[in-house]
């Protein structure tokens, strides 16, 4: 088992590389579903916190009301794996969803965006607009090596549930 602070850094790169993640939620009859997200996220050497813009729409609502959690999962052509099983918290206020939005629009490509090129959304403070917090209670990194040559290895972290 890997500490979060040898994982975190790997999983932010390929996640940060990818950038479109795999979100799965569970509705209220137990039945999983999945949609391509864009979250962002940030280790500040002791917690990773993951972020992500979006619609706070009736069918996501109802999952996180049920189970609060997500599975957020990221994969490429050199099957670079990346997964996160994490806590999941809306934030609609005014102060949160600007600083999401600002922190979307100020960072590097490819994980940088205007979130203002999504047609429902004007600014942060409308609310079609909500920030999603991602807290992780489960990681795991394979480098597509480990996959094609048995070269490198899996990490896993878990900080409980």
């Amino acid at each position: 088992m890997s500490s979060l602070a040898e994982i975190a850094p790997q999983f932010v790169e390929i996640a940060h590389r990818i950038v479109w993640a795999n979100v799965a939620t569970v509705d209220p009859q137990g039945r999983p579903r999945s949609r391509v997200l864009h979250p962002i996220w940030e280790f500040d050497g002791e917690s990773l916190t993951g972020w992500i813009a979006t619609g706070p729409t009736p069918p996501k609502i109802a999952h996180l009301e049920h189970s609060p959690f997500v599975s957020v999962g990221y994969w490429d052509s050199t099957h670079d794996v990346a997964t996160a099983e994490c806590g999941a918290t809306w934030h609609h206020d005014d102060e949160t969803c600007t600083w999401l939005w600002e922190r979307f629009a100020n960072a590097p490509a490819p994980v940088g965006y205007d979130p203002a090129i999504i047609p429902v959304w004007s600014d942060p403070t409308q609310p079609e607009f909500a920030a999603l917090r991602l807290d992780p209670w489960r990681l795991r990194v394979m480098p597509g090596t480990v996959l094609l040559t048995g070269q490198g290895e899996a990490l896993t972290w878990s900080g409980g549930a």
